[in-house]
């Protein structure tokens, strides 16, 4: 790329020239890519200081650029200030005021067009500190009358068109595991600031600090620019940040993505201020450009207000973007930007002490939470008016600058006296900060602490300790080998320099739903702004209006992170809604989140059913996921209209599923919606008896494919049947036909052991298979050597089969019994492990149903298991000599036994049993059923017959019951001698 036209060289630094070449001469020995880049470096230096319109570079969060620009505002007072920040972040400006320092300027988009479906959503933040000079140009064109700010950098829909990589996989920060919470409050947003003076060379920065004596880059910055640049005046304050941004820029690795972007960047802000000032007709000698000082060193042809370049600026897309503050901190900033963790809190440190030495009045917002303006001084404002009346007068552009930076590279470093005061206090707070922590810490550490720090200034060619240096001395002398409290020295040792300060959107500043929903809460009585947990207890039994905040709570609950609104006491389900809940919330801590979920809509209920609509019309939405939107639809937005569409959602996603994954999920849902229909509602929704009778044809299409699937588990097959079985009656009232389910049990062979186990259950059920068989085939399975090993997959199978035939419970406790009893120790030792494992991961929900079985068989007491038979070892009564009994319908009674003295132990009969035949040879089997007419009425009204009775027994000629009412003999023999 040509550079811009070259203009004639400023004779202000010829001396600095000429001693640039002769270095170059001596140390590269004739001139060569050194030479270019030193004598490049004061070119640039000299090209920027000649703009007519004031270039004011800066480093973001440096207390050096802060103060400096805040003696300029006042010296000069500007009437226009550009700022290089996103210029669509502008009207949010305003509302700084209404919050606590540190807080992020936001664009949030949410649903995007014209960018790629998995970059959302979008995020781009610009954290403000009031150490920053982006808050002392922004307090100053606020609060002045007749002063305009113009925001000129690109816009946040620019920052992703023109940035090809993934935002989030190379711009996000990447917080480490342990890291403090706060640093997350950012989250994944990508992060626009002022000044990024870091070499992008990393040998340049290697180099740097390993002759800096300096751990990182922050360490170096502090010792080696914002020290010196402390006490300097404004030009020098330029020349040298004009040169840093030079040297940096130079020496960055050209043609890659980060240049043309940074290229691009700044043709945009000099086409904007460019437009600004032919549209204004403002004079640019009233004007000041506050940027980066990477920028500030731009070689575009579209540099300076009298640039040739013709950039055009791309339209925007069509996303929809979202604005407002979100609370920051510094250890937020340090994350983000890749600072290392306290620089921000020592920055912030250095700008009060900075403040107190200069005595520089700085400007904050009228009203700015968090801050006290002080007081003017009279001195101050008599001095200060003549110049605001006279105006700002401007040094002529043809008048050359003044050579400021030979003189400050030339001079040695100042040496500042030790601050013996400031130090043994650092030492003493150290020291007692680490008591608290829980570190055996002493007088004898804080004496130490004092020494070390000296003592490594010393080493690194300091006169006066830096924060820096006393952090190393406080690990040193009191970090031990483990940590017994939450936070280490490094840790506290940054908490005493400044702490993480937390900032804080204030009511006024938040979106309409943040703010809805602090009124909602407003009867709880808490005040929810402040960081930290607050309890709050309902008992809508004697305050019924807290049953709104509930609706709300149990949405936030729904809505945010699972930290902002956590539930200990009460529930919300399904026909269930408790009249007195206990919820500890932290929305002050989930600010952000609060916040963000502002720019989705004005009420939760709108940002509700905007996430219920996603969920179940999403590419990827599953039946079970659809189902779920159903029930929170109904639980918390109430009404049938979107449960009712959601639901036929449901009945499409399900004709489309080819797979049984979510067959568990379905099931549960579906069985609690119908629960919940059948209470509630006079009749059921259309679209659920839609979705029962789809659903029976559906799996049954499914149930073959299914049991032959290796991917297929067991306990989705089991959902599968237990679909089928516990909704075949309504299906089948609904025009279902059961001979499809019946083939479909039919054409199953699966190979999977479990699965042949729940394939016998549901044959059972279907009554294709009896019991007595399916006992016989287990006793098969424990008498195979070979089949032993895999039992347990065959019992996971039966318990699994709990689900659609709950049934069998006593079957599966019998084949588990049995197999304590039958194998050996050799066998089941071994075996009993994979048993267990086998039971708690595949069925710890069905395991309850086995124990309560296995409670009413076994015997309560220890002592009787050793004389207690099992039912099925039991043996049943022999049956009565054929012939002994004339009569048909009373030979049934003696063949069962057991049934006859149940019946006459609840009748409360002690009689006993007598002779089969009576004392006339007559049959005396029927004698029941004359002693107890009433029984035999209502078994016969119950079966639909009619008649009279016959005389009893003994009588000549009477004919006998079961003869008069074969009908009824028939039935009980069927109940009697069914399995």
């Amino acid at each position: 790329m040509s550079g811009p036209s070259e203009k004639p060289a400023s004779p202000s630094f010829t001396a600095l020239r000429g001693q640039l070449h002769e270095a170059a001469a001596e140390f590269a020995g004739g001139r060569d890519a050194l030479e270019e880049i030193l004598l490049g470096m004061v070119d640039d230096v000299d090209r920027a200081v000649a703009e007519p319109l004031e270039i004011f570079p800066v480093c973001h969060h440096s207390p050096a650029s802060a103060l400096a620009m805040a003696s300029r505002l006042r010296e000069k007072q500007p009437k226009v200030v550009y700022l290089e920040l996103c210029e669509d972040m502008a009207p949010l400006l305003t509302e700084l005021r209404n919050c606590r320092l540190p807080v992020a300027v936001q664009a949030f988009a949410s649903e995007i067009d014209g960018f790629p479906p998995d970059w959302a959503p979008l995020s781009v933040v610009a954290p403000i500190t009031e150490a920053s000079a982006e808050y002392q140009a922004i307090a100053y064109a606020l609060d002045t009358p007749g002063v305009e700010l113009v925001l000129v950098d690109r816009s946040s829909d620019h920052v992703f068109q023109w940035d090809t990589r993934r935002p989030a996989d190379d711009q996000a920060p990447a917080t480490e595991a342990g890291a403090e919470p706060e640093a997350a409050l950012h989250g994944e947003a990508v992060g626009v600031e002022i000044g990024d003076l870091r070499p992008r060379f990393a040998e340049l920065e290697e180099h740097l600090l390993r002759h800096g004596k300096v751990r990182h880059w922050s360490e170096w910055w502090h010792q080696y620019v914002e020290v010196p640049l402390g006490d300097s005046d404004h030009d020098t304050y330029r020349q040298v940040m004009f040169l840093i941004g030079s040297l940096f820029r130079r020496l960055a690795p050209g043609g890659g993505e980060r240049v043309r972007v940074d290229e691009d960047r700044e043709r945009y802000m000099w086409t904007r201020m460019r437009e600004h000032l032919a549209a204004t007709g403002t004079d640019p000698a009233d004007c000041l450009y506050v940027c980066g000082a990477f920028h500030a060193a731009s070689r575009v042809e579209e540099f300076g207000i009298g640039g040739t370049g013709d950039f055009t600026v791309s339209p925007r897309t069509a996303t929809t973007w979202q604005y407002g503050l979100i609370p920051s901190s510094h250890a937020a900033i340090e994350a983000q930007f890749g600072l290392a963790s306290g620089s921000v809190s020592i920055a912030a440190t250095e700008w009060a002490k900075n403040l107190k030495r200069t005595r520089v009045r700085p400007y904050r917002l009228e009203g700015q939470a968090g801050t006290r303006k002080p007081a003017a001084r009279k001195t101050a404002a008599k001095a200060s008016a003549p110049a605001a009346a006279a105006g700002p007068t401007p040094a002529p552009a043809s008048v050359p600058a003044e050579d400021r930076l030979t003189g400050f590279l030339r001079q040695p470093p100042a040496l500042h006296g030790l601050d013996e005061a400031e130090l043994l206090g650092w030492s003493v707070d150290i020291v007692r900060a680490a008591r608290r922590s829980g570190y055996l810490a002493s007088t004898a550490d804080a004496i130490a602490v004092f020494e070390t720090s000296i003592l490594l200034a010393g080493m690194r060619d300091r006169a006066k300790p830096t924060p820096y240096d006393f952090q190393d001395a406080a690990v040193t002398c009191i970090e031990k080998d483990t940590v017994p409290g939450r936070r280490d020295v490094r840790r506290l040792v940054e908490i005493m320099m400044g702490g993480d300060r937390i900032g804080q959107v204030g009511y006024e500043a938040l979106p309409p739903l943040a703010r809805d929903v602090h009124d909602r809460l407003a009867p709880l009585g808490l005040d929810l702004q402040q960081r930290g947990v607050r309890r709050a207890l309902l008992d809508m039994a004697s305050r019924p209006g807290l049953r709104a905040c509930s609706d709300v709570l149990w949405m936030l609950r729904r809505l945010l992170p699972p930290g902002a609104a956590r539930t200990v006491m009460g529930e919300r389900r399904l026909g269930e809604r408790s009249i007195q809940e206990s919820w500890d919330l932290s929305l002050g801590t989930h600010q952000r989140a609060l916040i963000e979920l502002g720019y989705e809509g004005v009420s939760l209920e709108q940002v509700l059913e905007q996430r219920l609509r996603r969920t179940a019309y999403g590419p990827r939405a599953t039946t079970a996921e659809v189902l779920a939107a159903v029930e929170d639809a109904t639980l918390h937005l109430g009404g049938r209209r979107l449960a009712d569409e959601l639901g036929g959602r449901a009945l499409e996603v399900l004709a489309g599923e080819r797979t049984v994954d979510g067959a568990p999920e379905v099931l549960r849902r579906v069985r609690g919606l119908l629960a919940h229909y059948r209470t509630s509602e006079p009749v059921l929704p259309p679209w659920i008896e839609s979705f029962v009778r789809a659903g029976y044809a559906h799996y049954c299409t499914l149930l073959p494919t299914a049991f032959r699937d290796e991917d297929a588990t067991v306990g989705q097959v089991a959902a599968m049947l237990g679909f089928l079985f516990s909704m075949e009656s309504l299906a089948l009232s609904l025009g279902c036909d059961r001979t499809q389910l019946e083939l479909a049990v039919a054409q199953s062979h699966p190979g999977d052991p479990a699965k042949t186990a729940l394939l016998w259950a549901a044959q059972v059920q279907l009554g294709t298979l009896s019991r007595g068989e399916l006992r016989g085939r287990c006793d098969e399975l424990l008498g195979n050597p070979l089949v032993v090993p895999s039992y347990p997959r065959y019992l996971s199978g039966f318990v699994h089969a709990l689900e659609p035939v709950p049934g069998l419970v006593d079957v599966v406790v019998e084949a588990v019994s049995n197999a304590f009893g039958r194998l050996p120790d050799p066998v089941l030792l071994p075996w009993l492990p994979t048993l267990i494992t086998t039971l708690r991961s595949n069925a710890a929900d069905l395991a309850p149903l086995l124990i309560r079985e296995a409670g009413r068989i076994f015997p309560a007491r220890l002592a009787a298991l050793d004389t207690w038979v099992p039912p099925w070892h039991a043996r049943p009564a022999a049956p009565a000599p054929p012939g002994t009994a004339t009569a048909r319908g009373a030979a049934l009674l003696p063949r069962h036994p057991e049934t006859c003295d149940a019946l006459a132990d609840l009748l409360g009969v002690t009689d006993g049993w007598g002779p089969v035949d009576g004392p006339a040879g007559e049959p005396a089997g029927a004698a029941l059923l004359f002693t107890h007419r009433a029984t035999c009425d209502a078994v016969a009204d119950l079966l639909g017959c009619d008649g009279t009775w016959a005389p009893g027994p003994g009588t000549a000629g009477g004919p006998s019951l079961t003869a008069r009412h074969p009908a009824t003999a028939h039935a009980v023999a069927a109940l009697l001698t069914a399995p």
